[in-house]
C-alpha cells in the first residue's frame, strides 16, 4: 500500500510546477506486479488533485500578479490569457502533456473556468495518459540478464 501511496504523491507533484514524472514509478509498479486498474485510478486522481493546485493558484494569486516576488511576468500572463481564448476551454485536454500541460492548468483558473468543466476535461485527459502507459508497459519486453 505505500507502493500505491507513493505513486499518488509523485502524480499529485507531478502535476504542479515541480519537474517530476510520475509514469516512471507508475511503469515500475506495473512491472512488479501491482492492480493496473488501481494503479490507473490512484494516478490519474493524484494527477487531476494537483492540477486543480494549478487552477486554485491561477483564480486566486493572480491578485498579487504586480508583487515583485510573484513567479510569473505579467506579459507572460496577458500571451497566456490570448493563446486560451484563442484555443478555448477544449484545448484543457492536453494537460496530460509533459511541457505546456501545468501552464493550461493554471491559465484555466486565471480565466475562470468552472470547476466541473475542468476536471472532465483535464482528468478524462489524463487518465487516457495513465491507460497508455498501462499498454505501453505490457508491450514493452521484460530484458532478463543470466
Amino acid at each position: 500500500m505505500l507502493a500505491v501511496a507513493g505513486l499518488f504523491a509523485a502524480s499529485f507533484l507531478a502535476a504542479t510546477i515541480l519537474p517530476f514524472y510520475s509514469e516512471v514509478i507508475l511503469f515500475a509498479l506495473l512491472r512488479a506486479g501491482h492492480d493496473p486498474f488501481l494503479l490507473v485510478a490512484v494516478a490519474t486522481l493524484g494527477n487531476t488533485l494537483g492540477a486543480v493546485v494549478n487552477w486554485w493558484l491561477g483564480r486566486f494569486l493572480l491578485h498579487f500578479q504586480d508583487r515583485r516576488w510573484f513567479p510569473v511576468k505579467v506579459a507572460d500572463v496577458a500571451r497566456a490569457q490570448r493563446w486560451f481564448q484563442r484555443y478555448g476551454v477544449w484545448s484543457l485536454a492536453f494537460a496530460w502533456l509533459p511541457v505546456g500541460g501545468d501552464a493550461l492548468t493554471f491559465i484555466a483558473g486565471v480565466m475562470r473556468v468552472r470547476l466541473p468543466l475542468f476536471l472532465v476535461l483535464v482528468g478524462g485527459g489524463k487518465l487516457l495518459r495513465y491507460v497508455a502507459v498501462v499498454f505501453l508497459a505490457d508491450w514493452i519486453p521484460i530484458s532478463r540478464s543470466g
